[in-house]
């Protein structure tokens, strides 16, 4: 019986209206520190990157692809 195993399906939730919106806001700020963090390692990667292609000089191959970087 131990390795025996039963599917559920939810049909549906009752929430009250105010429960639910409470839950969503908590969800908005649990996604808050999600992005931040999210966004610090493209950051990071994009900055790898440009170091990579620079140290192999690749930089002319790629310049069609890569925006300029003077002004």
């Amino acid at each position: 019986m131990e390795n025996e195993s039963q599917n559920v399906v939810i049909t549906n939730i009752k929430m009250p209206f105010f429960s639910m919106v409470i839950f969503m806001i908590k969800w908005v700020f649990a996604l808050i520190p999600a992005l931040i963090i999210l966004g610090i390692i493209v950051i990071l990667l994009k900055m790898g990157l440009e170091m990579a292609i620079n140290m192999l000089g690749l930089e002319e191959m790629l310049g069609e692809f890569m925006p300029s970087q003077s002004q």
